[in-house]
Order: C-alpha cells, then structure tokens, then sequence
C-alpha cells in the first residue's frame, strides 16, 4: 500500500454535524450586529474561521473602515467561546457512521490518521478530548488553522503533519474532506487522493465541480480506494 497517511476534517467528515458550526458563526457575527443567513455561512465552514469572518464582514459592511484586525478577532473569540462550550457540554457530539472503525482499520493497515481543521487549535481539541479519540488510540496528528501561516486551501497544515510523520511524498497521503475548501487543500498538497464525503456541508453536485479524485457517501469507503 502507497499511502502512509490520511488526514481528515472534523465537523460534517468525522464528527457529527447538524449546521452547528455555522449557527455558532451566524449568532457570533449578530453579536455585532451582522446578521447573515445560514445559507451563505455554510460554504465557507471549511475556511479559517479568521479568514471567514473578513470575507462576511466585507459583503456586509459598506463601511470598509470598520472592518478591523480587532472587530474580527473580538467575533472570533466569540465564536470560539461558543463552540468550546458546545463541544464540552451539549448532547450528541458524536462521530460519524464508521468513522472510528475506519481509523482503526487503517492502523490496522499501518497507515497513520491525521485530523485537521479550520477550527483553532483550542475548539480542535476540545471535539478530540470530548469524543477521546487520543485514549482509544485513532488519531495520530491533530494540527488546528491557527498553528500555521495559512489555513486551508493552503497546503501548510497538511505539509506540517507530514514533516512531523516524516513523510515527503505527499502521493504517499490521501486528504479527505466535505467541503470545496478540503478538496482545493488536498490538491494543493499534492495528495495522491482527495477523497470528497457527502455528510457535510456539500452535496455530491457541489463536490463534483472541485473535482476530488472521489466522492463518497461512506467514509468506510477510504479504505477501499487507499487499497487501489
């Protein structure tokens, strides 16, 4: 087998999803008075969430000069406030359909399992903890948006998780994902497979124009292509 690596995304790929991610972004940008609809939140899920804050506030803000460092940082500690508690205390945090059996089928295989995520690094461990995915043994590597220069589609969080796992040839990883953004990531890389998951966000239609290598309705499905 060729791949050594995997790395997956979290909220609507590995971990259960019910738009919360993006309600947690609409209700912390209506906190300044921003109030965006869910529909034009959720395609941007995937993008670090500073990056997503700037591009929202510019579509609705006519006063550019408002649009700072600090009212951005100051919504995203909002939004990461939120998302923390959701993590630690609501009900139903729960991995995906086959999700923890296909990370132990691909350690089982000898291939390592990454997780990374537009979240920050602080909302990225709480799910891992939460869900103690590190005490059954499933995951490897866990790198958050704010632990490299930039966030996805830029390839420096997949690049970190490879250096630190040793690996050089990025066809030696696959990418997998349920969003446009994890799809451009993965490419970016030069993953060998950028493997597109329809539990997201994203329908299989709306994956198909990013043209992943594979769209999948199952992520027991990786373990089949990682096989070819």
């Amino acid at each position: 087998m060729s791949i050594k690596l995997v790395v997956f995304d979290i909220a609507g790929t590995t971990v259960k999803d019910d738009h919360n991610v993006s309600k947690a972004f609409k209700a912390a940008l209506e906190k300044y008075n921003y109030d965006v609809p869910l529909e034009m939140i959720n395609p941007l899920m995937g993008y670090e969430k500073n990056l997503a804050i700037t591009q929202m506030l510019h579509l609705h803000e006519s006063d550019t000069s408002k649009i700072t460092p600090e009212l951005v940082n100051e919504i995203h500690r909002e939004f990461v406030k939120q998302m923390i508690h959701f993590y630690q205390f609501e009900p139903g945090i729960e991995p995906l359909p086959n999700v923890e059996e296909t990370f132990a089928a691909l350690h089982d295989a000898g291939v390592s399992v990454g997780i990374n995520t537009g979240f920050s690094k602080d909302i990225a461990e709480t799910v891992v903890n939460r869900l103690q995915w590190r005490e059954k043994g499933l995951i490897d590597y866990l790198i958050g948006s704010d632990e490299v220069e930039l966030g996805r589609p830029h390839p420096f969080m997949i690049e970190k998780i490879m250096q630190e796992a040793g690996i050089t040839d990025p066809q030696a990883v696959a990418k997998v994902g349920d969003t446009e953004v994890d799809v451009r990531e993965g490419h970016s890389v030069g993953c060998k497979y950028v493997i597109g998951v329809t539990t997201g966000i994203f329908t299989r239609e709306e994956l198909e124009e990013y043209h992943p290598t594979h769209i999948i309705d199952n992520i027991a499905d990786v373990l089949d292509i990682i096989k070819q």
